[in-house]
């Protein structure tokens, strides 16, 4: 089995950077796509970005795309999430998780919070 545990989140003023981390443990770690995932109060969970399990390939969600990107180091078995220009609207837990056909696993983390100020 797979866990996950974010960090990274903080509280930045809008236009700042943050970087996210994504430390999974288990062997089968490097042979999982991984999803990031936000949630912001009142709203429902979302997927932000996603990475191939070898970091070939990766996806970025429009509201944040040309902001956001991420990377991955399995010997580290460590997701990122590079998160600039960062707005109000980022503001959010944001989680990571392993992603299968598209749907994301049930490993979720406590998460992280990010809070951007205006």
């Amino acid at each position: 089995q797979v866990q996950f545990v974010e960090s990274g989140g903080g509280l930045v003023q809008a236009g700042g950077s943050l970087r996210l981390s994504c430390a999974g443990s288990g062997s089968t770690f490097s042979i999982n796509a991984i999803g990031w995932y936000r949630q912001a109060r009142g709203k429902q969970r979302e997927l932000v970005a996603a990475i191939s399990s070898s970091g070939d390939s990766t996806y970025i969600e429009d509201s944040v795309k040309g902001r956001f990107t991420t990377s991955r180091d399995n010997v580290k078995n460590t997701v990122y999430l590079q998160m600039n220009r960062l707005e109000p609207e980022d503001t959010a837990v944001y989680y990571c998780t392993a992603v299968r056909n598209g749907k994301p696993l049930d490993y979720w983390g406590q998460g992280t919070q990010v809070t951007v100020s205006s």
